[in-house]
């Protein structure tokens, strides 16, 4: 009997975007999985964050952070791109829609936020300050106590002007053929109004996934199935 292939009926070009103050690291056991699956996966770190913070005090602002994933998407010569973004990533995302729309077959918002036109990611940063530090973490943030020990070792500060800048926002993301939100439903996150708005949107599929918000740590093959889906 021929052994069943581990391999997907179509492998697709998955470009990950993290969230604030992390980098590809977070992502590590999701790209593993779906590259083992026969996937291309780029997950490139933003810069000024992970190992590139030592960028941290070089100008880095949102717009940077968008060019960072055209660049990896153009200069790599993708198409057909899943592109994918966490929290702070749906920033980056959308701004990366306005510019090389035609490379994206599937958009995928994993608990990420959606900005409107002109809209900055945060307003309550000290603008005054270069870098802004990450908020602590809490008991019950994580499925395992392990690893958020493991997430408060890691994470960054992040440079101030990629949240307090505004983005340029036409909609370019709606007219991308495939579009996803995922909710993570094991906090009290702010997104119920995008699921409820999403859920009656037949342009758009949504899932849930039972654990906080740093879905690529706590439920990584959870995770992986409802990416697949999403090609």
């Amino acid at each position: 009997m021929k052994e069943k292939s581990n391999q997907p009926d179509r492998p697709a070009t998955f470009v990950i975007v993290h969230g604030a103050w992390v980098g590809s690291w977070a992502w590590l056991r999701v790209a593993n999985r779906l590259s083992e699956k026969g996937h291309r996966v780029y997950a490139p770190t933003l810069s000024g964050l992970g190992e590139r913070s030592h960028l941290a005090q070089c100008g880095i602002s949102l717009t940077t952070h968008v060019n960072d994933i055209v660049n990896e998407i153009t200069w790599k010569d993708l198409d057909q791109v899943v592109l994918v973004g966490h929290s702070y990533g749906g920033f980056v995302i959308t701004g990366v829609a306005e510019k090389i729309r035609e490379r994206i077959a599937s958009i995928v918002y994993l608990e990420a936020f959606i900005p409107t036109d002109e809209q900055a990611f945060a307003s309550s940063v000290d603008a005054t300050k270069e870098l802004t530090p990450p908020p602590p973490s809490s008991a019950g943030d994580y499925l395992s106590e392990l690893d958020r020990a493991w997430v408060a070792r890691k994470v960054t500060s992040q440079p101030t002007a990629t949240f307090t800048e505004q983005l340029r926002v036409t909609g370019a993301y709606q007219q991308i053929p495939k579009k996803t939100f995922i909710r993570a439903t094991g906090w009290d996150g702010p997104f119920d109004e995008a699921v409820k708005r999403f859920r009656a949107d037949p342009g758009w599929t949504v899932y849930e996934i039972a654990c906080g918000h740093d879905v690529p740590i706590d439920k990584p093959d959870e995770l992986v199935a409802i990416l697949e889906k999403s090609i």
